[in-house]
């Protein structure tokens, strides 16, 4: 398993604009100086928007901003925004499985229970907890 390079662009962008929570809207360009192309950037704060991680700010001295404080958005939130819900088999994901054993499978609890644990985990770290290093505190 391996986070796609949406992910981690659209996690860098979050971190840059919690690090700047506060200063008012930040520019396309500014956000980009994280290492992602301007163009495939505006894609992700797109999906980010649709997802009310972020908002924008129209106008000369406009860019994008948090939608809400650091402390209320967690690395589920943009991770789900960017790849979509986060389940370790298709058989535990959701929508109808395409597992015909879905219901007799013997590793299924295993998938769920690594799933949920994932899942919890991604919920527990928090913007905040990414720009102060509070990650050991989490758990």
């Amino acid at each position: 398993m391996k986070l796609s390079t949406r992910g981690k662009y659209g996690l860098y962008a979050m971190i840059f604009l919690a690090q700047h929570h506060g200063e008012g809207p930040q520019s396309l360009k500014a956000i980009a100086e994280v290492g992602t192309p301007e163009s495939y950037l505006e894609q992700l704060l797109g999906s980010l928007r649709r997802a009310d991680l972020v908002k924008t700010v129209r106008g000369a001295q406009g860019g994008y901003q948090l939608s809400r404080p650091p402390e209320d958005i967690t690395a589920r939130d943009i991770l789900e925004a960017m790849e979509g819900p986060f389940s370790l088999s298709d058989c535990v994901g959701e929508g109808d499985s395409p597992c015909a054993r879905k219901e007799n499978c013997p590793a299924r609890s295993v998938w769920e229970f690594l799933t949920d644990k994932f899942n919890g985990l991604l919920d527990s770290i928090t913007l905040a907890d990414m720009i102060h290093q509070n990650l050991n505190q989490t758990t």
